[in-house]
């Protein structure tokens, strides 16, 4: 999960259990994966006969797949001027982003704007300009769950596309362990910076209400979990902790609560396979048309 409005929900501690998740899950490398399949073609659809490309993250973190796709956009258009301009509450996470610009000699070529600002204070700046920038592609990854009204939020950014622009949005599946997870013990979850759960399924049916043209494309993912069921195991209080969104899930629930959340993970949210639990963390993408 990435940034957000509320930027408690990706600040401090959060951001060394992020890190680890990406590391432990490999969720960054299957997008890496499903983007090399997919937006190579859909790139070119977008660009052709454009004289420039603009380029819109939305909740950018440290930047890590929006390099990855500004990459892959320069490779099918290396002679088109590209911007890039990047919308990210958190300081320390855009100060990252900008670093590893630095390392990245063909990202140098591109002109970036940072806006160091939450999604609502950006649409009140671009509402307050009155001649708003437009853009040809823009992402928004695993941050959908922090926005007061992601509908709204969906519906302002939607509106900044430019002909054959799409918003490409990626989110946890229906279905998966996470919608499980966090659906049944909702109560106890959605208690910090996530005050409540939505799924791909959710945006999807919220898609559909606006009538809005769209790809859905599945992202199959699982994450080893079976040291969360192992006592006194880091790995798998970590695991916990982020999973829950808990500085400790030790101390943050009761032994009755913490034995029937791991019992729901393992019997509901896993797939045994040669002795070890794989977690369904499987991502939806959609990419939604002008």
């Amino acid at each position: 999960m990435e940034s957000t409005t509320t930027q408690a929900g990706y600040e401090g501690d959060y951001v060394q259990r992020f890190q680890f998740y990406l590391q432990h899950s490999g969720e960054h490398t299957v997008m890496r994966e499903f983007m090399g399949k997919v937006l190579p073609a859909e790139f070119a659809r977008i660009g052709e006969g454009k004289s420039d490309l603009n380029f819109l993250g939305v909740g950018s973190g440290q930047g890590e797949m929006e390099s990855h796709m500004l990459n892959i956009l320069q490779s099918k258009f290396p002679t088109t001027p590209i911007s890039a301009h990047i919308v990210e509450p958190s300081i320390a996470l855009i100060e990252n982003f900008k670093a590893s610009v630095t390392k990245a000699p063909n990202l140098q070529k591109v002109p970036f704007t940072w806006h160091p600002v939450s999604c609502a204070d950006y649409e009140k700046q671009v509402k307050g300009m009155g001649d708003a920038q437009t853009f040809d592609f823009m992402d928004m990854i695993q941050m959908l769950y922090y926005m007061d009204d992601y509908v709204a939020v969906i519906r302002f950014f939607h509106s900044l596309l430019r002909e054959k622009g799409r918003l490409m949005i990626i989110h946890e599946a229906a279905g998966s362990g996470w919608g499980t997870l966090w659906s049944v013990f909702a109560k106890d979850l959605c208690t910090k910076s996530v005050t409540k759960y939505i799924s791909g399924g959710d945006i999807k049916g919220e898609l559909d209400k606006m009538g809005l043209k769209y790809e859905q494309h599945s992202i199959p993912n699982t994450m080893d979990i079976t040291e969360c069921f192992v006592e006194g195991s880091k790995l798998g209080a970590m695991l916990l902790d982020f999973m829950t969104d808990q500085d400790s899930f030790e101390k943050a629930y009761s032994p009755e609560t913490r034995a029937k959340i791991l019992d729901l993970l393992r019997n509901k949210c896993c797939t045994e396979k040669n002795g070890r639990l794989l977690f369904d963390c499987s991502l939806t993408c959609f990419l939604i048309h002008a």
